[in-house]
């Protein structure tokens, strides 16, 4: 196996699409690492001095042209993944890339858009040493970081879409269970998966309720498997504790019922019982957590404690 190394620059990211004719970026092979440096932020967003911003960032708002979402690094090509397969994406390390970070409402957006309608800018100083970010009001929060924004190509047929609506592929699905020791799972549509990240986020609540986490540059890094043995067709994930499946719609109940189904259909895939029995245990064991409220499709996500499933 090999181990690589994707820093980010002009000729490396991505901003604001997912569309499945991007051309690769890396091609490995399934079961290499990856080490993936990411930025975050247009130049709206970029902080006073002391700040220190990181000069691929200011290269990519110059010659990267801007589209309606994130700034992502990839695509990454996986050989040997086809359609039908399930890329599954071991996150082994998540990091901070700097010392600081930026969080945003803005008008029209977020969880209370008719009780906050001013645009407001903050940034806050991340102390990687200590792992915090520093509230100017004197309080510190903990570093919990991972990448809101995970996906592979989407359809074909779908043509340019943005980064902000989490789907079928993956995306801005901003689940903060994703942080270094859980897997995430992709179902495959384009030859090579073409697996892109960014959206860096320091530390988030469940809802990202005002728009945004703390948003930052971060490193990942990252080994790929192709799996031919897996057949299903919306995100799963898991951590160490927990197996997760993923609702995505408008309608938060509508997330909640796809994520139950999902979950529903995982049990019945790894045990013999019935669907009315997994139904059952799901109503004992599994827990329905609001996993964003904020990216046109809102996401709920399942969990079940894998240690109810061993044997």
């Amino acid at each position: 196996m090999t181990h690589h190394h994707l820093k980010s620059s002009p000729e490396t990211c991505h901003w604001g699409i997912f569309d499945a004719t991007l051309p690769p970026v890396l091609t490995v092979q399934s079961g290499d690492t990856v080490t993936i440096e990411t930025i975050s932020g247009g130049p709206d967003v970029m902080p006073p001095a002391p700040y220190e911003v990181l000069p691929e960032l200011r290269e990519v708002h110059a010659r990267v042209p801007r589209g309606p979402g994130h700034i992502l690094t990839g695509p990454v090509r996986v050989e040997g993944a086809m359609p039908g397969d399930v890329l599954e994406i071991q996150i082994l390390a998540v990091e901070p890339r700097q010392d600081w970070g930026w969080m945003a409402i803005r008008p029209l957006r977020g969880t209370l858009p008719e009780d906050f309608p001013e645009l407001t800018l903050a940034h806050y100083p991340i102390d990687k040493a200590a792992g915090v970010t520093r509230m100017p009001w004197g309080m510190n929060i903990p570093l919990a970081p991972f990448f809101g924004v995970m996906g592979v190509a989407p359809p074909k047929n779908w043509g340019r879409i943005d980064t902000i609506v989490p789907r079928d592929h993956g995306g801005n699905i901003d689940l903060k269970e994703l942080q270094a020791g859980a897997t995430l799972y992709l179902p495959v549509w384009v030859e090579g998966a073409n697996f892109s990240t960014g959206d860096g986020h320091g530390v988030q609540g469940d809802g990202e309720v005002c728009l945004t986490a703390l948003e930052t540059a971060m490193t990942g890094t990252f080994r790929f498997v192709v799996r031919k043995d897996l057949a299903f067709r919306f995100p799963r994930a898991e951590t160490p504790t927990h197996l997760i499946t993923l609702g995505l719609h408008e309608d938060l109940d509508d997330a909640a019922r796809q994520a139950l189904r999902e979950m529903i259909a995982l049990i019945v895939e790894r045990t013999n019982i019935s669907r009315e029995q997994a139904y059952m245990l799901c109503s004992l064991a599994v827990d329905l957590r609001v996993t964003q409220t904020v990216d046109g499709n809102k996401g709920i996500h399942a969990m079940l404690p894998k240690s109810l499933l061993a044997g």
